[in-house]
């Protein structure tokens, strides 16, 4: 369990006794894709860390429409807001891939910000930037269009799923076109419009696993 937690970035800072604390209170779940781990506006009761796989939160619309928020992927966290204010859970998550998670009970989480300014101050540094990043989604939304909203999801995702050699990067594909649109704040007939665009310039190779994104020919 040490080894698993140690990937952890929020826990790099401990030392071997403040993880052996940890680890009493963790668990390991394996989730198997689609899985929905917490839906919007139930009461939190669990932490989860991601050890391997992806998990989209998401926001639901009254006509049942989603936007997904972000991807947390292997080493980040989530579910830590409703634990810290009490209030129901924001958003909902489901898992893109089979997940390996570790997860702590809200009482064990509160009682271990209690104990470990590290984690406490891990955790205010996560939920800035995660404030950071919704402040940057509102400004793209109002000033930038359609197109580049599109090629700077693409960026986003190579950027935190991918694997580059030179200036090529190779991403696999956690989610589908209907979830890329979302993330990118697009209708999906624009963003099929945009990747077509992309593909003729070479810039955007898909194939049924991945895509491959060329960084030199994109301006």
């Amino acid at each position: 369990m040490l080894e698993l937690i140690k990937k952890v970035p929020l826990f790099t800072q401990l030392n071997e006794h403040q993880l052996n604390t940890l680890a009493e209170i963790c668990t390991r779940r394996t989730y198997k894709t689609g899985t929905i781990l917490f839906q919007e506006k139930e009461i939190g009761s669990v932490f989860y860390m991601v050890l391997s796989g992806s998990v989209k939160i998401y926001t639901t619309s009254q006509a049942g429409e989603e936007k997904i928020l972000s991807i947390c992927k292997s080493g980040e966290s989530f579910g830590e807001l409703s634990l810290i204010d009490g209030k129901p859970r924001s958003a909902s998550a489901q898992t893109l891939e089979e997940c390996i998670l570790l997860t702590i009970t809200g009482q064990s989480f509160l009682e271990l910000l209690r104990n470990h300014f590290d984690i406490s101050l891990g955790i205010m540094q996560e939920l800035s930037s995660r404030l950071r990043d919704t402040n940057q989604q509102v400004f793209d939304l109002t000033f930038l269009d359609a197109r580049t909203r599109v090629i700077k999801t693409l960026i986003k995702m190579a950027n935190s799923h991918g694997l580059r050699k030179g200036t090529t990067v190779v991403i696999k594909l956690v989610l589908n076109y209907d979830e890329i649109s979302q993330l990118a704040g697009v209708q999906k007939s624009t963003l099929l419009q945009v990747i077509r665009d992309l593909e003729e310039k070479q810039i955007l190779t898909i194939s049924a696993s991945d895509f491959t994104l060329e960084l030199s020919k994109l301006r």
